[in-house]
């Protein structure tokens, strides 16, 4: 297994943000975590990449353990993170962000490949290179904020509501993306309101609530749960 969560809790003050929370993530796969608002998949997504520390549980990565680490040992660890909201740098280029992307790294050479795949994967952001990142529109700045996290050679990328905001247009290209990245190999957990989008594009689903887990299965199973249906997909 290339991540996993054992009875994960996370306090903020007196206030338990989640508790008790077990995931696994497989190589090679799609993960999603879906929810409503308040039930814990931020902050879920925040402990695997080092943002917040557990108050009890474990998480280990390729079999060591990675919980109570700083993120930038995480992100050396090979766990990328595309955070809600975005949070690029917005008076520096999209050049710059992308580049504080390999910010750990010292294979120039290297780098400089990445960096053109990136541009290859994302061609309006090789028209604007040079442009500063606040000017861009959202879709764009989402397509920074994971060409930026590529730039780390992650082994797992977790994307926190990669969707929001965004035009139905730019959210089926977002999509198509995470397909392509995964099929390339690159291992996803996905936390995203549009839990439609979410079971579509994963192999196997999660769902919290009130800082619990509720359900988990396979994304298509889920799918067809009465209680899914009813509660996330308006059915």
């Amino acid at each position: 297994m290339l991540l996993e969560m054992k009875g994960v809790a996370v306090n903020y003050g007196n206030i338990n943000a989640i508790r008790d929370i077990s995931i696994s993530v497989p190589e090679g796969k799609i993960v999603t975590i879906i929810g409503g608002n308040g039930a814990g998949k931020t902050t879920t997504l925040r402990a695997m990449s080092g943002m917040v520390a557990p108050t009890r549980g474990e998480i280990t990565f390729e079999g060591q353990r990675i919980d109570g680490l700083p993120a930038s040992k995480v992100v050396a660890h090979g766990i990328a993170h595309v955070p809600e909201g975005r949070r690029i740098f917005p008076d520096m280029t999209v050049e710059e962000n992308l580049r504080t992307g390999a910010f750990l790294r010292r294979d120039k050479d290297a780098i400089r490949s990445d960096l053109e795949d990136v541009y290859d994967r994302f061609p309006r952001l090789r028209e604007r290179r040079r442009q500063t990142a606040k000017t861009m529109s959202g879709g764009e700045q989402q397509m920074l904020a994971i060409g930026r996290a590529l730039m780390s050679r992650p082994r797992l990328l977790l994307m926190d509501e990669p969707s929001m905001g965004l035009a139905p247009v730019i959210v089926e290209e977002i999509a198509r993306i995470v397909e392509e990245i995964n099929a390339q190999g690159l291992s996803v957990v996905l936390v995203e309101q549009n839990a439609e989008l979410a079971l579509e594009l994963a192999d196997h689903a999660y769902v919290l609530e009130t800082g619990n887990l509720a359900l988990e299965g396979p994304a298509d199973e889920l799918h067809d749960n009465e209680h899914v249906r009813a509660a996330y997909l308006g059915i």
